[in-house]
């Protein structure tokens, strides 16, 4: 299985918090646009923002979706983040499912 973590809607760090979106939304269009397979798309952190309304990527991850792909986000997360009613795709997930599927991925890719 293959699990794509997303802990930032920022690929990268750095002082420049503009690029670093940018190159996220980037990382997942040109992701979405390959046959690169993914199982899994975790949401945890600022990374729940790419799920919520306001997201500049959410027909990057509905393309992922569509082939196949599960979109679990940090329910913690959101809650913390004033975002839980603003979630636009996949599901809501828990860290024990987080601990789970990071034990049992054969690759986790973190942008």
């Amino acid at each position: 299985m293959t699990f794509l973590y997303l802990n930032s809607d920022q690929m990268g760090s750095g002082d420049d918090a503009e690029l670093g979106r940018k190159l996220m939304k980037m990382f997942l269009e040109k992701l979405a646009a390959s046959a690169t397979p993914i199982d899994l798309i975790g949401c945890v952190n600022s990374g729940v923002r790419l799920t919520t309304e306001g997201s500049d990527v959410i027909a990057h991850l509905e393309v992922l979706m569509a082939r196949g792909a599960r979109i679990a986000t940090c329910g913690t997360c959101l809650s913390h983040l004033g975002l839980e009613d603003k979630l636009l795709i996949g599901e809501v997930g828990t860290m024990e499912q987080s601990v789970q599927v990071m034990a049992m991925a054969d690759k986790v890719i973190r942008p």
